[in-house]
């Protein structure tokens, strides 16, 4: 496949790519034709799901947003017409961050205590409702048998009170269980493609909405596993593994002083550039460091930002606030990390260089989850 653009229709970009996506969608998909690659490669929009709403609080009540129905049932032709699928981003973890009256289990596969009953078709978790609304949107224009692609779906691990390990292992090992049955959803059984967002955690990746954006992998930033997850319905199938032969820079942190004052002037400033330099979205209400003392948050700014920098001595220079320990300051759930070791890690190390900053920025990696 190709994809234009990533959820191009979002309300909160006030229509900004509405009148060049579709163009562009024909554009590409010209370009695969001339270059005789039509019948092989697909051309899609990975839409998210507010393009589409219902008038009923029902699946059935599924169609189009008003303000883009016409340019959907555009591009859905143009798709149908060239053997596309459409593609939708569903996260039933962004239903729980906008309306904290959402019912936490409605977002999981394991139950529900009050499901939703549309003319006799009983949904007992989102996921099934938000991919029939879809469904029904198609139906009612015209398109009941285009083919869909879930193109994201996922769960973070922090950045939020409802973001952590536990939840995220609750929702991606349930959705894997839930797709791999066979079983698909009440309005279309059968097999789900669908990509599990994502490999990695994202730390340069903007926070917008929410500080959550950057912790959506399944893997740590050294290739560690989260959490278990078996990539079938099976617990005892085929599980996450841990990269091999990693290897970490040495084990010391960047922390506050002891004999800092936290009234002195620079410290608001210090944990300002250390923080837009690095990542402190584990910082917060809620999060995994969420219970840290002043003096902690500090310290852990200091040390992304000395971390993100592979430990050189000058990236530990704030003035008259900060040192370098040996000991451990991590505190419960929340872990002040360690760089891992790469060729330019160790460069700097050997020569002192006060080069660009390195870490393994995360790129968008997708987990392909077709259940044949």
């Amino acid at each position: 496949y190709v994809a234009v653009g990533n959820e191009p229709f979002l309300s909160s970009y006030n229509g900004s790519f509405l009148g060049t996506t579709f163009p562009a969608l024909q554009n590409i998909q010209a370009a695969l034709i001339k270059a005789g690659l039509g019948n092989q490669v697909k051309v899609t929009v990975p839409l998210n799901a507010d393009v589409y709403q219902t008038s009923t609080n029902l699946p059935s009540g599924g169609d189009f947003r008003p303000d883009i129905h016409d340019l959907m049932v555009e591009i859905v032709k143009f798709l149908n017409d060239n053997g596309a699928p459409f593609t939708v981003n569903i996260y039933p973890f962004i239903s729980l961050y906008l309306d904290p009256n959402f019912p936490v289990d409605y977002a999981f596969f394991d139950g529900y205590s009050s499901p939703l009953n549309d003319n006799g078709v009983i949904y007992d978790n989102v996921f099934d409702a938000n991919h029939d609304t879809l469904l029904w949107a198609l139906q009612k224009n015209g398109y009941g048998n285009l083919s869909i692609i879930v193109g994201e779906i996922g769960w973070p691990t922090d950045g939020d009170r409802n973001a952590n390990a536990n939840y995220a292992q609750r929702f991606n090992q349930g959705f894997m269980s839930h797709i791999s049955s066979g079983s698909g959803t009440p309005m279309k059984p059968g097999p789900v493609d669908a990509y599990l967002f994502s490999l990695i955690d994202e730390d340069a990746k903007s926070i917008q909405p929410g500080n959550f954006e950057r912790h959506w992998g399944v893997f740590n930033y050294d290739g560690t596993p989260k959490y278990n997850l078996s990539l079938n319905s099976s617990n005892s199938g085929r599980r996450l593994v841990a990269a091999s032969n990693i290897r970490y820079l040495a084990q010391k942190w960047c922390v506050l002083s002891s004999s800092a004052s936290l009234d002195d002037s620079q410290v608001a400033l210090s944990v300002s550039y250390a923080c837009s330099h690095a990542d402190c979205t584990s910082l917060g209400y809620g999060t995994s460091c969420g219970n840290l003392s002043a003096q902690g948050n500090i310290s852990y700014a200091f040390n992304s930002y000395y971390q993100e920098n592979n430990q050189l001595d000058s990236a530990c220079k704030f003035p008259n606030l900060s040192v370098v320990t040996t000991t451990d300051p991590s505190v419960g759930t929340c872990k002040f990390e360690i760089m891992i070791q790469t060729e330019s890690s160790a460069l700097e190390g050997s020569i002192g260089a006060s080069a660009k900053p390195v870490r393994m920025v995360a790129i968008i990696f997708m987990l392909f989850l077709t259940v044949l």
